[in-house]
């Protein structure tokens, strides 16, 4: 599976930006996917993930509210829709598919990794 993020880009805060990952060589519509982010200098961490049927999806208590994900298993994409976005939310984001269909929020529990996209929110 090779995952391929896109929708990056420099936003005033306050902005909104909607990230895609488009899934190829195979269909993920029975795996879980997942949005992480990187800011600088720090490690990556969870912030989104949504389960194979998106009957559970999960966010970071700080995008709550802000961001969406959701899917859309015709076009093997999902989405991360970001709204209201704020200079902490800066950072590389990438999508991820699970190994399984259940929704997790633990990285190792992904196995296929896009080449992230870079969000910068100014103020």
């Amino acid at each position: 599976v090779q995952l391929l993020a896109s929708g990056g880009g420099l936003v005033q805060a306050g902005d909104s930006l909607r990230l895609s990952c488009a899934a190829s060589g195979r269909a993920v519509s029975n795996n879980a996917m997942g949005w992480f982010r990187q800011p600088p200098g720090k490690e990556r961490e969870f912030v989104a993930s949504i389960s194979w049927n998106a009957g559970r999806i999960s966010y970071r208590h700080s995008v709550k509210g802000r961001f969406t994900i959701s899917r859309d298993g015709a076009k093997n994409t999902v989405y991360l829709q970001m709204n209201s976005l704020k200079p902490e939310d800066t950072a590389v984001y990438y999508c991820a598919a699970a190994r399984r269909s259940y929704a997790s929020i633990v990285q190792d529990d992904y196995a296929y990794w896009g080449q992230g996209t870079q969000v910068t929110v100014s103020s």
